[in-house]
């Protein structure tokens, strides 16, 4: 029997109603399956790296004397996302700088003051918000005077996106700020400054992905008075270069998805390879976390035919022996299983056996076993689930927190992401996931689900109440409180807002896991808000997740004195 013909028998079987969803298809074909990578070219351009860092390294131990300069330059260096070349020199330098933060308190400007909060509250410094106090006038409010000093409101703007519970002044500056950029934004002269300003509008600097933000900045950067063109110069290769390890990365795995052939026998359930990758790509692009990469771009990519054959394909029976085997991690439970789930648990062992063959080489198979533990949870979460839509269940909201919520895929995802990273990560690394229960997960962890869950149910709620599916945190608050559509939207947006702040709170020193832990749950929250902000991108193939492919796989950035601009 060909594919074509498997897909139709399984869409077309007639004696069993199934919840089917017309998804829209993969539209990227085969277009990344080849791709020719030139170790030469890719050693040529890593030397010319290594040379420009050296120069860099050179300039910021220079300005030790001027520390408004040196934050200056870091800040440059984090927004044009090459500071991961440097994050001994920046740890060093703003170590220096914190200790002797009260002197920086004098100053009365408020970009340098804002910049100064900024750059070490992100960094899990605990300066205190209290030093915009004094940009308040006798009435409380912030002074008038501040409107015309637009470089100076877009810092306040994106400082206070690092606030944490109980700082109403970062409340009240976010507010203040976001209401006068709006206002100001279409009559603003200096082109850089205005493109920065409608840019940070449009995507908050905090939460948005940190490799998108350097290409529209690279533009901005080198429209502007006095940049530096080394630091520039390093920008634009290094992105160029890690693009290309990242294609071919994207290549290896298009290859492993299609030799699956799950795509084809199973056309109920997304098509999702090449948008799986982004999704990693934002949890870490880094050339040295490649395998970590890989690992979890095919996890997230068979997570979603799991999803899938729970919210649109599979019968209470099927889904309950499919939560079985899972359960029992046993491949003789193949048998028990329909033919049509056959496919997608077989190679979610071999994806798990092929990890653990290379974790026990390196001694860390527990990492493996953290991370199947919570899988597990996962599709139990998604059978209760099942159970749910099938009596027409809403929910109450409780229980939408206990299920949908605290055992909700982006657990599983996180736990993954983990599994191939390097010491940094310990067995307390899981444990502070939750991934043996997630009850027990960190308050970060915790606070990702939340992001993550709500943004997701808002996102796609239209989308989802069109057919036979779960009710989703919207109806659960609607029927609780007895309130409309647009009330619950209200309240799930506040959750949102205070779950960003747990995820700021978790960064603040001394922190409960090492900072490489941290940032795969800020950088998931993070891909949740550039791609569920208005609609479920990632199911609909929307217009932000494609951008984001075109930009971080697709377009190299423009650099007219590298000979090896197209990879």
């Amino acid at each position: 029997m060909s594919a074509e013909q498997a897909s139709y028998e399984i869409l077309s079987n007639s004696n069993v109603q199934r919840p089917l969803v017309d998804y829209p298809p993969n539209i990227w074909g085969d277009q990344f399956l080849d791709y020719h990578f030139d170790e030469m070219v890719y050693a040529h351009k890593e030397k010319k790296v290594q040379k420009l860092k050296e120069k860099v390294k050179r300039e910021l131990l220079e300005l030790a004397n001027d520390s408004l300069m040196q934050l200056k330059l870091i800040d440059a260096i984090q927004r044009l996302d090459v500071a991961y070349h440097f994050e001994m020199e920046i740890e060093e330098t703003l170590q220096r700088i914190y200790d002797d933060h009260q002197h920086h308190l004098q100053d009365d400007n408020l970009y340098n003051i804002s910049l100064f909060f900024r750059i070490l509250r992100q960094d899990g410094f605990n300066v205190s918000s209290d030093i915009f106090n004094k940009f308040k006038d006798d009435k409380g409010n912030f002074k008038e005077s501040l409107i015309t000093d637009v470089r100076g409101m877009l810092e306040l703007y994106e400082a206070a996106q690092l606030s944490v519970h109980g700082e109403e002044v970062q409340d009240e500056a976010l507010d203040f700020t976001t209401t006068q950029l709006e206002a100001i934004a279409p009559s603003i002269k200096e082109p850089p400054l205005g493109a920065q300003v409608n840019r940070a509008l449009k995507q908050k600097l905090r939460r948005g992905n940190p490799r998108l933000e350097a290409k529209h900045f690279m533009s901005i950067y080198q429209d502007t008075a006095f940049h530096n063109k080394v630091l520039l110069k390093l920008a634009k290769i290094d992105f160029n270069l890690v693009q290309s390890l990242h294609r071919k990365e994207l290549s290896m795995l298009s290859r492993w998805w299609k030799d699956l052939e799950l795509a084809e026998n199973m056309p109920f359930a997304r098509d999702r390879l090449v948008e799986s990758y982004c999704w990693s790509l934002f949890v870490y692009f880094e050339p040295h976390y490649s395998f970590a990469r890989c690992f979890l771009a095919k996890f997230i990519a068979l997570v979603t035919i799991v999803d899938d054959l729970y919210d649109s394909y599979g019968t209470l029976e099927e889904l309950t022996l499919f939560t079985d085997a899972i359960n029992r991690w046993d491949v003789n439970c193949m048998e028990q299983l329909p033919k049509s789930m056959r496919q997608c648990y077989q190679a979610i062992l071999d994806s798990f056996n092929e990890i653990e063959d290379e974790m026990e080489m390196q001694g860390k198979t527990y990492r493996v076993h953290y991370a199947r533990e919570a899988l597990k949870f996962m599709v139990r979460g998604y059978m209760k689930e099942a159970q749910w839509s099938n009596s027409n269940h809403i929910p109450t909201v409780e229980e939408h927190y206990e299920i949908s919520i605290l055992l909700t895929c982006y657990t599983s995802i996180i736990s993954a992401s983990l599994v191939g990273m390097d010491e940094t990560v310990t067995k307390e690394s899981f444990e502070w996931v939750g991934s043996e229960g997630p009850k027990k997960a960190s308050k970060t962890v915790k606070a990702l689900n939340i992001i993550s869950r709500f943004m997701d149910d808002m996102a796609g709620h239209k989308f989802e109440q069109n057919r036979v599916h779960v009710a989703s945190s919207v109806e659960s608050h609607m029927k609780q409180y007895g309130i409309s559509e647009e009330k619950a939207y209200e309240m799930l947006k506040k959750k949102v807002v205070n779950g960003w702040k747990d995820m700021n709170e978790g960064f603040l020193r001394p922190t409960e896991m090492p900072k490489p832990v941290l940032m795969r749950a800020l950088n998931l929250a993070r891909f949740i808000d550039v791609h569920y902000s208005d609609t479920d991108h990632f199911t609909l193939m929307g217009v932000a997740l494609k951008d984001s492919i075109t930009s971080l796989l697709i377009d190299a950035v423009p650099n007219d004195d590298d000979p090896h601009l197209h990879f």
